[in-house]
């Protein structure tokens, strides 16, 4: 099942190391099948309040994913990003073509499923 690594920036200052970060970046990712879904676009805030860029990275499960983040390729340029931009970063699992919300309404309503 699919894993992604979903990070939200915020008060991103320019700076030569980012460009930096951002040419390396896709090198340390392709040994743990790791590609970019969403990378900085725009957003349309619908509801609340939206303050900074959204990244989504998607890896084939969450072995690839935190090795990838523990990688020392990654660990390596990691400052050249966290020093100028600050953010929050999760990993998160998906859920499979046959997902039913309805299925997690049932839990939540027996107590069986975290909220």
């Amino acid at each position: 099942m699919s894993v992604y690594g979903f990070a939200h920036l915020r008060n991103r200052r320019p700076h030569p190391d980012i460009l930096e970060y951002l040419n390396r970046i896709q090198a340390t990712l392709e040994p743990f099948g790791g590609r970019f879904v969403i990378h900085g676009a725009p957003v349309e805030v619908l509801e609340g309040d939206w303050p900074g860029s959204m990244v989504l990275i998607e890896f084939p499960g969450l072995t690839e994913a935190r090795d990838w983040y523990h990688s020392p390729a990654y660990q390596e340029i990691l400052p050249l990003r966290a020093d100028h931009i600050d953010g929050d970063l999760l990993l998160i699992e998906g859920v499979g073509p046959d997902y039913d919300p309805r299925e997690r309404a049932g839990k939540l309503r027996a107590g069986n499923a975290p909220g």
